[in-house]
C-alpha cells in the first residue's frame, strides 16, 4: 500500500520563559516543570544545572567552567494521515544546541534526548493493559509496537526530518528498575563505562521496532548508567560536545524525575540494580509532580485512541503491514 503521510515539524524554545499552551498536550515532563508558582524558578534552576554539568564535562580550554551553555528546543511532530490538513501530534523530542561563548559559535547538538509519543502512551497505557486484563500471566501482543515503530522509522527517513536535522536521533532514558546491570571494561572518555543488562526489557524490544539499538553507559561523575538508544554508531557518529549536550540535559532531567536513581548518594558499582525505593538520595531544588506524569500518560493514551488509532485504524494497519524501508 503506497501512501504518503505528511509531517509538520514545530519548534518551541525551552528556556526560563517557556509556557506550555493550555490547549495542547505538550510533553508532560516539560509542562510539569513549567506550571505552578515555582515555574520560573524550576526552569531557571534546571537550565543552570544543565549548563554547569556541560561545562564540568567539557573542561578542556574552559578554565573558568563557563565557556558553554546549552540551548534547548522542544520539537513537536504533527502527522497528516489523509492529506486533509487535519494533523495529529504524533511524537515530541528535544533538540540541543551548544553556545560557545569563546568563539560566539552556535554548534548543532543532538535531536532526540527526551522522547514522548502519543501512540506509545496508547500502546503501554491502553493496549497493553487491555490485553492483560483477567489474564493470570503477563504477555505482550504479537504485533506490539509495530505501528509505532514503522511510523517512527518513516518519519526519521522522511524529507521533513532530513531537511530539519543533519543526524539521526539519540534518545537517552533511565535504566530499568527491574534489571541488573554489570559494568564492563569498555570505557569512553566522555560517555564513560559501558554496562550490560542481565536481560532485555520490553522498552528495548519496543525501541528495536523503531529501528534503534541500545547501549548503557555511566558517564564520569554520574552515579548510574543511562540507556542510549540510537541508529548507526553511537561512539563515532557524534562529537564529544554533541554527546555531552545529551548527557548534561538528560542527567539533569533524570535527577529531577528519578532522584532515587540519578541523584543517589552512592555511585553504581560493578553490579548495579536500580531502585525507585532507594532512600539514600538527594532532592533537587525543583518542584516536580510525578503523580501527574503517570496520570497524563493514560490521558494521552486515550486521546491517541480516540483521535488517531480508531479513526484511521484500517488505513494505518494496511500501511504498516506493507511498510518497508
Amino acid at each position: 500500500m503506497n501512501k504518503d503521510f505528511t509531517f509538520t515539524i514545530k519548534k518551541i524554545v525551552f528556556d526560563e520563559n517557556y509556557q506550555p499552551s493550555e490547549n495542547t498536550r505538550i510533553t508532560t515532563n516539560f509542562a510539569n516543570l513549567a506550571r505552578g508558582e515555582s515555574r520560573q524558578d524550576n526552569l531557571r534552576n534546571a537550565l543552570r544545572m544543565i549548563d554547569n554539568r556541560f561545562n564540568a564535562m567539557a573542561h578542556w580550554d574552559n578554565p573558568n567552567g563557563d565557556r558553554y551553555s546549552v540551548a534547548l528546543e522542544i520539537i513537536s511532530v504533527d502527522m497528516d494521515v489523509e492529506g486533509s490538513g487535519n494533523a495529529f501530534p504524533t511524537i515530541e523530542v528535544l533538540k540541543t544546541d551548544i553556545l560557545d561563548h569563546k568563539t560566539n559559535e552556535r554548534i548543532e547538538g543532538i535531536v532526540g534526548n527526551n522522547f514522548s509519543s502519543y501512540v506509545r502512551d496508547y500502546d503501554f497505557s491502553i493496549l497493553l493493559l487491555d490485553h492483560n486484563k483477567e489474564k493470570p500471566k503477563f504477555s505482550v501482543p504479537d504485533d506490539f509496537g509495530e505501528l509505532h515503530g514503522n511510523l517512527f522509522k518513516y518519519f526519521v527517513n522522511s524529507n521533513a526530518y532530513r531537511e530539519a536535522f543533519k543526524k539521526t536521533p539519540v534518545i537517552c532514558l533511565s535504566v530499568s528498575d527491574n534489571k541488573t546491570y554489570h559494568r564492563t571494561e569498555n570505557y569512553h572518555p566522555v560517555i564513560g563505562f559501558e554496562y550490560l543488562p542481565n536481560e532485555s526489557s520490553l522498552t528495548e524490544h519496543y525501541f528495536k521496532k523503531m529501528g534503534m539499538q541500545v547501549r548503557y553507559f555511566m558517564p564520569p561523575n554520574s552515579v548510574a548508567p543511562f540507556a542510549f538508544y540510537f541508529f548507526g554508531d553511537l561512539l563515532n557518529d557524534y562529537s564529544n560536545l554533541e554527546l555531552i549536550s545529551t548527557i548534561s540535559t538528560m542527567e539533569t532531567f533524570q535527577k529531577i524525575y528519578r532522584p532515587e536513581i540519578y541523584n543517589a548518594n552512592a555511585v553504581a558499582g560493578k553490579c548495579y540494580q536500580p531502585s525507585l525505593k532507594n532512600r539514600d538520595h538527594s532532592l533537587t531544588q525543583i518542584v516536580y509532580d510525578r503523580g501527574e506524569r503517570s496520570q497524563l500518560a493514560k490521558e494521552q493514551g486515550k486521546f491517541a485512541e480516540e483521535h488517531f488509532i480508531k479513526p484511521y485504524q484500517t488505513v494505518l494497519e494496511q500501511w504498516s503491514a506493507s511498510y518497508t524501508l
